[in-house]
């Protein structure tokens, strides 16, 4: 029983390893990176705010027939 979940996780183990992807290097200047970095932060608003900001800025879709019950529903 011992032998054989060894012999299991020696397989696992190796399938693992042909499947890892390395990270290609960052080849960027690192003007570029600050650049992108600012870029990135838009307009200065932590995740936390920009949620909050998206969340309320979208606009709420009213659909008649599901307010007042569809002719089919009505009709029965």
């Amino acid at each position: 029983m011992d032998k054989r979940l060894a012999k299991r996780h020696k397989r696992q183990v190796a399938r693992a390893r042909a499947n890892v992807k390395t990270s290609e290097p960052d080849v960027r200047t690192p003007e570029q990176i600050e650049a992108d970095r600012e870029a990135s932060r838009a307009g200065g608003l932590n995740s936390t705010q920009q949620k909050t900001a998206a969340a309320g800025s979208r606009p709420v879709r009213h659909n008649p027939a599901i307010a007042q019950g569809s002719a089919a529903k009505t009709a029965v």
